[in-house]
């Protein structure tokens, strides 16, 4: 499953900065996975999370948190 995100990912030319990945609690097989970007441009942002979305191993929406810089 990640290969496919990270690979959705560079088709889109939106670069990973940081990822957390965690062991899923005991008796679950699913986790969650925190990606961290490189600035992106919004579109290519947008049309990414819909095909991950649309992975069939993924469970759920992407939740996406905007990161501004404050200067």
């Amino acid at each position: 499953m990640l290969a496919d995100i990270t690979r959705i990912l560079a088709d889109r030319e939106i670069s990973i900065d940081a990822m957390i990945q965690k062991e899923p609690p005991e008796g679950e097989d699913r986790t969650d996975i925190i990606l961290l970007t490189h600035r992106s441009i919004e579109r290519q942002v947008v049309d990414a999370i819909a095909k991950i979305e649309a992975l069939p191993t993924v469970n759920g929406k992407v939740v996406r948190i905007r990161m501004e810089e404050l200067n």
